[in-house]
């Protein structure tokens, strides 16, 4: 077998685990089978729905339904049983996110009672996914009835039609939980990042063929948005990866009566980009719903207000920057609480060099998490952003092939690159006290 001497293992070490290592094929070999088990699903129709309509509802502006289209991998427009995808799942997590913060008990649950604390939180979150799905199944439903083949009552059509979908959608979450737990990588997160991949064979291809039948502007529109693409790519892996590290030091202890640890120095790390891709599906939401349900009520009122923040016109997307901008702060106070840190540094004798224990530690904190996140929030903005404007220079619409696509695949690919390379050095480790 080959073994690097490094710390991370060589692409060699990686392959020769994977073609070796009966532990390792078999999880990539189930995480293969069930994502394309999901892939199936997608295609297999639910009936009693007149197709050729719906699609050219599509067409005609359905923004949300082609936003959520992103992540299923084209399930909603394909109509299949898997519509909703891991959407509820989702969903579910992140309203128990937003709960866990609010309510002292499943905070409770999550930082006092370990691993049972976990799984009870879990199996919270199911039963919040199927709520979730179940709503999203009826809503959907009565969007489609006016797409229902003639001689089906609305009643059982919307019935048959939803249990079909939260059926689904709760067969998607039981696939990506097998994945997480006999698989590689996470599985919701996998689901969507192949949902994505699905769609970009057809994205690719109508961005050629707009490119040709537009000339030679659309050719150089359409090479520029490749390379703005590729430095965003690379913008990403970087922004992901970045951290703030705070200088952390321990204090001296004793030991028994005659001797002292020395003190240890090491380092807090804070996050760039602390809420991932949240804040853009967050802001991305607040856009479509309006115009979706100016299509569903049919106000014309809200029709008007919609209008003035379409797309190519300067007050969307100086809102769309401001949401996101927004939403990055919101999600940040979610998944960081200087306070708790400081207080967990507190009773570990850990203090920050120059900085007083406690509150002036968590103030300290704080100020630096809200630098970290106005930088990672104008990095999203402007991720989101200039892509969108050159889309519309340029004439060449890339569909679902957005920035929000590109930070899941690409953060996706960065933490299960992580994972396999983890379980490799744990293997190394293995072989090496074996042996």
């Amino acid at each position: 077998m080959l073994v690097s001497r490094g710390r991370n293992p060589s692409a060699g070490e990686v392959i020769s685990q994977a073609v070796t290592s009966p532990e390792l094929r078999n999880r990539i070999l189930t995480t293969i089978g069930l994502l394309l088990l999901v892939r199936i699903g997608i295609y297999i129709p639910m009936p009693g729905i007149d197709r050729v309509r719906f699609q050219e509802f599509l067409q005609g502006g359905g923004n949300l339904i082609g936003f959520l289209d992103i992540f299923t991998g084209g399930g909603v427009s394909s109509l299949g049983v898997f519509a909703l995808g891991i959407l509820p799942f989702i969903n579910a997590s992140i309203i128990m996110q937003l709960l866990t913060a609010s309510l002292p008990q499943l905070e409770d649950l999550q930082k006092n009672e370990g691993e049972a604390g976990r799984r009870k939180i879990a199996q919270i979150t199911r039963y919040v996914a199927l709520g979730w799905g179940l709503i999203q199944s009826v809503v959907f439903a009565l969007i489609l009835k006016q797409y229902a083949t003639e001689g089906l009552s609305e009643v059982v059509f919307v019935i048959q039609t939803a249990l079909a979908l939260v059926t689904g959608a709760m067969v998607v979450m039981w696939i990506s939980e097998v994945i997480t737990e006999r698989g590689i990588g996470q599985g919701a997160s996998l689901v969507i990042f192949l949902n994505i991949v699905a769609t970009l064979p057809s994205t690719l291809g109508n961005a050629i063929s707009q490119a040709q039948l537009g000339g030679r502007q659309a050719v150089i529109g359409l090479a520029t948005l490749t390379l703005v693409f590729l430095a965003t790519i690379v913008g990403i892996v970087f922004v992901q990866e970045a951290s703030r590290r705070l200088p952390i030091v321990s204090a001296k202890r004793q030991i028994g009566g005659t001797g002292t640890l020395p003190s240890r120095q090491s380092y807090l790390p804070m996050k760039l980009n602390a809420g991932g891709v949240m804040p853009i599906i967050f802001a991305s939401a607040m856009l479509f719903l309006p115009a979706t349900l100016a299509q569903v009520t049919k106000q014309e009122w809200l029709a008007q207000a919609v209008g003035a923040i379409q797309p190519g016109k300067t007050a969307y997307y100086v809102l769309y920057f401001a949401l996101i901008l927004g939403f990055s702060y919101f999600y940040a106070s979610l998944t960081l609480n200087p306070t708790d840190i400081a207080s967990n540094l507190k009773r570990g004798g850990v203090a920050i060099p120059g900085v007083r224990p406690g509150t002036a530690t968590a103030n300290y904190i704080s100020g630096v998490q809200a630098r970290l996140t106005l930088l990672g929030g104008l990095f999203l903005g402007a991720v989101v952003i200039i892509p969108s404007l050159l889309e519309n220079s340029s004439g060449i619409v890339l569909g679902g092939l957005g920035s929000t696509s590109l930070l899941i695949l690409v953060g996706v690919a960065i933490e299960t690159a992580k994972q396999v390379k983890t379980y490799v050095v744990s293997q190394r480790y293995e072989g090496m006290v074996r042996g």
